[in-house]
């Protein structure tokens, strides 16, 4: 698993579909989003939570279709299927690649971005924690949803349609603990929350886009 993890690592940042393109795109938004609502203070902090998460999770979007596209086009999916490694842990290695290149960068500038939008500093922490337990499921919700398109052309619209409803309620309770945090309430509920849909998913979703992928290399 490990060499198939670093080679994932190597091909997605050579690629153009690493940290740097996620980074950028979630820089866009946050920057963008005072220049549409105006400055007011109290207006971006009491929408800053919403934001962030909103900019976090289409910035995840950007490079899903990259998942399993770059093997299905050399062939290298065919070997990884028929090889001794169970297809279920190549899904997880790719979707821990996904989040090493993307979903961790976002968890550590959320911080730094957050300031631009006055979010208070004592929700912070909360941020951090709820992108680290969520942007998991992210990855791998994506990992699912590129299991169901690979070798379709032109996929990537229809991967984004398949996976933007099934991280709503990700959105909903992450953006709900930062809320909280920052009018200084309890957090405990949606944090777990969020964790049991991570769970959730690394626990049924790998065995599920296994089943996708054996179907759509036949």
């Amino acid at each position: 698993m490990t060499p198939l993890l670093t080679r994932d690592l190597r091909l997605a940042i050579r690629a153009g579909g690493g940290f740097g393109l996620a980074l950028a795109f979630f820089l866009i938004v946050i920057v963008l989003v005072p220049f549409g609502v105006g400055p007011e203070r109290e207006v971006l902090a009491r929408i800053a939570p919403g934001v962030l998460w909103i900019g976090a999770l289409l910035a995840c979007l950007l490079s899903l279709d990259r998942i399993f596209a770059v093997d299905f086009e050399d062939g290298s999916l065919d070997l990884l299927a028929t090889a001794p490694l169970p297809l279920e842990t190549v899904i997880y290695a790719k979707a821990l690649a996904h989040w090493l290149t993307t979903g961790l960068p976002l968890t550590l500038a959320a911080p730094v971005l957050a300031v631009l939008l006055n979010l208070p500093v004592q929700a912070f922490a909360t941020l951090v924690l709820s992108l680290a337990i969520g942007t998991p499921a992210l990855s791998m919700l994506g990992a699912f949803g590129a299991a169901l398109t690979v070798g379709l052309k032109r996929g990537g619209l229809l991967l984004s349609l398949l996976v933007l409803p099934l991280y709503v309620p990700t959105l909903i309770f992450g953006a709900d603990a930062v809320r909280r945090a920052s009018e200084g309430l309890a957090t405990t509920t949606p944090v777990l929350l969020v964790a049991l849909i991570t769970l959730g998913t690394l626990a049924v979703l790998p065995f599920a886009a296994a089943a996708a992928l054996r179907m759509n290399l036949r």
